[in-house]
């Protein structure tokens, strides 16, 4: 907007624009950055989604004759079809923070919070970027859901990308925290190969979780995949002709339904990036 200045009445300036348009605008900024990544590196995508797309046809199919009827999951494909699309979330959301520890090691990181916008707008702009990095790719393989004996229904993909979208944000949003606190690459690699396998699999992704011991049930409840993993299978399960729902997570002899699985993923994907959040505007 052009006002007459007090210095020379008459004289139209430009006014400068405000705080809120110039974090806005580095948001999409850095929400186009990510997205550009992956727009322009066609072949890491299609190597990304060959691991998870592995597993599905070559395990899912060997296993699904042997393991289908005696495990009472009915089809393991339709089983296992869940956990794979969550497994294409997972590589998009580590690249998320291995990008942010190696930015930092390399000074580039610095040289971009020397922008005049927030630094929390930084991290909340490379985050949300990641998720819908992650959406898109994990995306690709609903194409495969013929596979697992799901039908086409554009209400059930648009649920089940919904869905993606929300799990690759909360991946995204804690590995960005686990980013801003550990500042070498290496160590950053080692810790996360530590832990996400371990949650992968206590997630109920590959195998059911009924009969395992109280110590790791216990475990199971407090993983985050977990509610991923079975909000993605509610989701298979209700829309498959015939199709099988295992048991979910348990709280005291009460299954958590659909919209409470979500609502937890969201609550800790928010609380996780508060977090990263304020470490990271605090950080030297």
């Amino acid at each position: 907007m052009l006002k007459p200045t007090a210095e020379r009445p008459g004289r139209l300036t430009a006014r400068p624009p405000g705080r809120r348009a110039s974090e806005l605008a580095a948001l999409r900024a850095l929400v186009r950055r990510e997205t550009t990544r992956l727009i322009a590196s066609p072949a890491q995508t299609g190597l990304t989604l060959l691991n998870p797309l592995l597993y599905f046809v070559v395990l899912g199919t060997g296993l699904s004759a042997m393991v289908g009827s005696e495990s009472g999951t009915g089809d393991y494909m339709m089983y296992v079809y869940p956990g794979i699309l969550m497994m294409a979330v997972q590589m998009p959301a580590l690249n998320a923070g291995m990008s942010i520890v190696r930015d930092r090691e390399t000074g580039l990181l610095r040289a971009v919070l020397v922008a005049p916008v927030r630094r929390d707008t930084f991290l909340v702009g490379k985050c949300l970027g990641s998720t819908a990095t992650a959406t898109a790719q994990s995306g690709l393989l609903l194409a495969f859901a013929g596979l697992a004996g799901l039908p086409y229904d554009p209400l059930l993909l648009l649920a089940l990308l919904g869905e993606l979208a929300l799990v690759a944000f909360t991946l995204t949003a804690f590995v960005t925290l686990a980013a801003v606190r550990i500042t070498r690459i290496e160590t950053f690699q080692s810790a996360l190969g530590v832990t996400m396998l371990p949650l992968f699999f206590l997630s109920g992704a590959m195998f059911s979780v009924e009969g395992l011991p109280v110590w790791l049930a216990a475990l199971t409840l407090v993983n985050p995949l977990t509610y991923a993993v079975d909000a993605l299978r509610q989701t298979v399960a209700g829309a498959a002709p015939g199709g099988v729902l295992p048991a979910g997570p348990d709280w005291g002899g009460w299954e958590p339904p659909l919209l409470v699985e979500l609502l937890v993923m969201c609550v800790l994907g928010l609380a996780a990036l508060a977090l990263a959040a304020r470490r990271f505007s605090r950080a030297a």
